[in-house]
């Protein structure tokens, strides 16, 4: 199997309680971090987070002006926390990031490159945001790419079919996560996973 990372990102309270009307989203996460440790796939989290007064927010950022000076997703807001059903395990990696895209303002890259990860596997919210934004920079670093089309969420049902039938097959594998844990459990050491 290819070195493969699954990443959760901005899978935070703050955002998840958006989105309450989908209450089996966490558990089907807990679902995809439970295979990936059982099969010795990094889980590595990505969040969303500011310093306080948001120095690195832009009045010329459309998607992060609007939250600078509210408090939101800096320390002490409770709505930057993972929520624990799906919080990190002991020695797992949470990367804070500074825009929509998990490599942009963090130190992913640095962290995969340490681990010689190829194999990223995509989860979070929202599909229009960080999956999105993520896929298409990860595909230009020459990733290889699995989006678990169950385990991202957004706010739009129509962009979020669209983006997962029709745009990220193009640079991505996209799959459930039931079948991408079936996959896992039965892949035998040093095979490939796709």
């Amino acid at each position: 199997m290819a070195p493969m990372a699954l990443l959760i990102m901005d899978v935070q309270q703050g955002i998840v309680e958006r989105f309450a009307s989908d209450d089996g989203y966490l558990d089907r996460l807990a679902t995809a971090t439970a295979a990936a440790r059982g099969a010795g796939v990094a889980v590595i989290y990505v969040t969303v987070a500011f310093r306080p007064g948001y120095p690195e927010v832009s009045e010329r950022n459309k998607s992060f002006s609007a939250i600078a000076g509210t408090g939101r997703f800096t320390d002490g807001d409770p709505g930057m926390q993972i929520p624990a059903a799906i919080a990190p395990a002991p020695g797992e990696v949470t990367v804070t990031k500074r825009r929509v895209s998990a490599f942009t303002g963090s130190d992913l890259e640095v962290v995969l490159r340490a681990r010689g990860i190829s194999h990223l596997v995509l989860a979070g919210i929202a599909t229009s945001g960080v999956v999105l934004s993520t896929l298409r920079q990860a595909a230009d670093l020459d990733y290889q790419l699995t989006v678990l089309a169950d385990g991202c969420l957004d706010a739009d049902p129509d962009v979020h079919q669209i983006l997962l039938g029709t745009v990220f097959p193009r640079q991505a594998e996209v799959t459930t996560i039931a079948d991408w844990a079936a996959r896992l459990h039965a892949a035998p050491a040093g095979a490939d996973d796709h």
